[in-house]
């Protein structure tokens, strides 16, 4: 193992994706592979793209790429995608995305399968972008799911966060609910070609004015609303200017620190989480749950009485 992530922090694109595999199949992986690479991570750019599915996140994510590859940067990517109900693999994911990227040695790209995890990421996608950060590569685009209106971790995640909205496809109605807009730092309206991209923009500037006026004082960041046509390129380039522009504004004001320990102290307590209920079915035994399911089932008692009861027969077991 340690020849292997010596191999990686060298530069080697085979060992890479060999940590990122074991990484992907074992969650117990990350025990031997993130301590000895963490200090050398946290120099990346993280930069989130999400939206509803067919917002052309998958295009986008391409075309920023070779932006950033035409002004001298290497690019990490890593692609969530639903999860295949046949393989468990990613649907479709490395076969399509990454024919245009391909050949090029300063872009590094992951499909990876949600594997029924929730938020619009994997399970493992932040051990993944902190062994690309580690490795070297200074923009790591993450692209979510698309699933919809519950997948905000990549708020969590990302310095940067980039929501898309198409025309003509209920996103003035999708813009105005709570959730996925309010972590936008970047608006993104994609298609920008087709009918309707101005009434969209025009719902989007509407909804941004809803918020409480800033003061004179106030500091903070004017979210953008940007069109762009992935397809053909059109304004990549100025999207790319306004991601550089928010890493200066975190930088300068130092939102950069305190976004850091927030995506620290969320990491530690979704450790956590994962870490304790593995214990806890660990002790309870597959046998008592798979009992205790019964007896839910059947009416017997409910759920939160039988949680209840398993927390005090683990308590007791202990």
């Amino acid at each position: 193992m340690n020849r292997t992530i010596k191999a990686a922090l060298a530069g080697d694109r085979r060992a890479m994706a060999r940590l990122i595999s074991r990484l992907e199949d074992d969650p117990r992986a990350a025990r031997d592979i993130i301590p000895p690479i963490y200090a050398h991570s946290g120099q990346a750019r993280v930069i989130g793209v999400t939206g509803a599915p067919g917002s052309g996140k998958s295009s986008l994510v391409a075309r920023v790429a070779a932006e950033y590859r035409l002004r001298g940067r290497t690019v990490g990517i890593v692609a969530v995608d639903p999860t295949s109900p046949f393989s468990g693999g990613a649907l479709l994911g490395d076969r399509i995305r990454t024919h245009a990227l391909s050949g090029d040695p300063g872009i590094f790209f992951r499909s990876m399968a949600t594997r029924g995890h929730l938020g619009g990421l994997a399970r493992a996608t932040a051990d993944v972008v902190t062994l690309l950060d580690a490795c070297g590569y200074e923009r790591i685009l993450v692209e979510t799911t698309g699933a919809g209106q519950s997948e905000v971790d990549i708020a969590s995640e990302a310095h940067t966060t980039l929501v898309l909205q198409t025309p003509g496809a209920g996103d003035d109605v999708q813009a105005l609910k709570a959730g996925i807009l309010e972590i936008a730092d970047i608006l993104v309206v994609n298609k920008a070609d087709l009918d309707g991209a101005d009434y969209t923009v025009a719902v989007l500037e509407a909804t941004l004015s809803f918020r409480q006026p800033p003061s004179p004082a106030d500091d903070s960041w004017p979210i953008p609303i940007l069109r762009t046509v992935a397809l053909d390129g059109r304004g990549i380039a100025e999207l790319v200017d306004a991601v550089e522009r928010h890493g200066a504004y975190l930088a300068q004001s130092g939102q950069r620190e305190r976004l850091e320990q927030k995506r620290a102290a969320h990491r530690l307590r979704d450790m956590l989480q994962q870490e304790l209920l593995a214990r806890y079915v660990g002790r309870v035994g597959d046998q008592r749950l798979a009992e205790m399911a019964r007896r839910v089932a059947l009416r017997c008692t409910d759920p939160y009485s039988a949680v209840c009861a398993l927390l005090q027969y683990e308590t007791k077991a202990g």
